[in-house]
């Protein structure tokens, strides 16, 4: 298949929306900058103050940044699909916006809401029906791996996947690890089991270097931007080849559970002890991963993130099995409810098809039957 032609305005379209929105990232700007100072505060308090943490400040006019999305002309795409797939995102980067005009802010929990929404019933049972399943694996201890360790793996799997990349360590960080493009984060303080650092390493290298590559390649930018909260599509994924890696712990699953209550705590309870006090009381969290996973949903103000996790993994691994063009959700920043329409974009010649294909999706290993079988009972 050949690319098409792209047209002067489909490519000025294209680089201007690009160039607009590049510097738009909400889940750089929602991590608080004084996240460890807080950190030591709550636990030398007792747990008795609420973390009072604060932001980078933003760097550009909110108004004039949407009235330049708004002026672009769009309505001159003649093809549908690339109108549907500029509309959409032009959108997207809008809502963007609204959380950025609240960050910090009570106000932000319900930007946050409209964007990724909230966890449903289904959500919920599911939820708590991994966090009833009897925890059978072995308690021994494993040596834990710091950030050192962690980037020499990571650059071990970028290499002989023949991914490019950069790699930083840095001491702000609330995850263990995060891809921004071809940028590879690493927490400072990560401490991670080998198991778990091979199965990191296939979620965010696997599939969030992965698609920022073959995002990288595509003829247009677009998909470096992102389908309309692709976050659950992409997350599904990274979870999708944890699962499929052969590395993925009961544990980890039932720590995406936990995100789902905790956001539910967040919007019932919007309080940042009382979320902290049910993951310590009821479900045995130590004090550090029950504040770690307390400040990720109360980041910003309130952060409904985290709930799309285990929903993005249970829609992915159902689009696995169904969908004959899966694997062009790799082509970028694609969600599911695009997945046909970038698939058309690419049997059309305006998009490529996926230069790198996740290492997981490739060659699928045995996975543990258990795990198998948890998974496979999300509905």
């Amino acid at each position: 298949m050949n690319k098409r032609t792209i047209s002067n305005e489909l490519f000025s379209i294209d680089q201007t929306l690009y160039s607009a929105v590049k510097q738009i990232d909400i889940l750089g700007v929602v991590t608080p900058v004084n996240y460890l100072q807080e950190k030591t505060i709550f636990f030398e308090n007792g747990f008795k103050n609420t973390p009072n943490f604060v932001y980078a400040n933003t760097q550009f006019s909110l108004l004039d940044k949407k009235r330049e999305l708004f002026n672009l002309p769009i309505e001159n795409l003649k093809n549908e699909d690339l109108y549907r797939l500029y509309f959409d995102v032009i959108q997207s980067y809008v809502d963007k916006l609204d959380q950025y005009r609240h960050l910090g802010t009570d106000k932000f929990l319900y930007d946050s809401m409209r964007y990724f929404g909230e966890p449903s019933d289904k959500d919920i049972k599911n939820a708590e029906f991994i966090l009833h399943i009897s925890n059978a694996e072995l308690e021994a201890k494993q040596e834990l791996l710091g950030a050192d360790r962690i980037v020499d793996y990571f650059e071990h799997f970028a290499d002989a996947h023949n991914l490019t990349y950069k790699i930083v360590i840095c001491d702000d960080m609330v995850a263990n690890a995060l891809v921004s493009g071809d940028l590879i984060k690493v927490n400072k303080k990560a401490n991670v089991t080998m198991r778990q650092l091979k199965a990191l390493a296939h979620h965010e290298l696997g599939v969030h270097l992965v698609t920022s590559l073959n995002a990288q390649n595509q003829p247009l930018k677009v998909l470096s931007l992102g389908s309309p909260v692709n976050t659950t599509a992409q997350e599904g994924l990274a979870i999708l080849c944890e699962y499929h890696s052969g590395f993925m712990e009961l544990m980890r699953l039932k720590n995406l559970a936990l995100r789902v209550k905790a956001v539910k705590s967040l919007i019932e309870d919007r309080n940042f002890k009382i979320t902290f006090s049910m993951l310590l009381e009821e479900y045995s969290l130590t004090q550090e991963n029950a504040f770690n996973l307390t400040a990720r949903v109360y980041r910003g103000g309130g952060y409904t993130k985290d709930f799309v996790y285990l929903r993005g993994f249970q829609q992915i691994l159902t689009a696995y099995k169904t969908q004959k063009d899966f694997k062009n959700l790799l082509c970028g920043k694609v969600s599911l409810d695009h997945l046909s329409l970038v698939s058309r974009l690419v049997n059309k010649g305006y998009l490529v098809p996926p230069k790198f294909i996740s290492p997981a999706i490739k060659r699928p290993s045995n996975v543990d039957p258990v795990i198998k079988f948890v998974a496979e009972s999300i509905k």
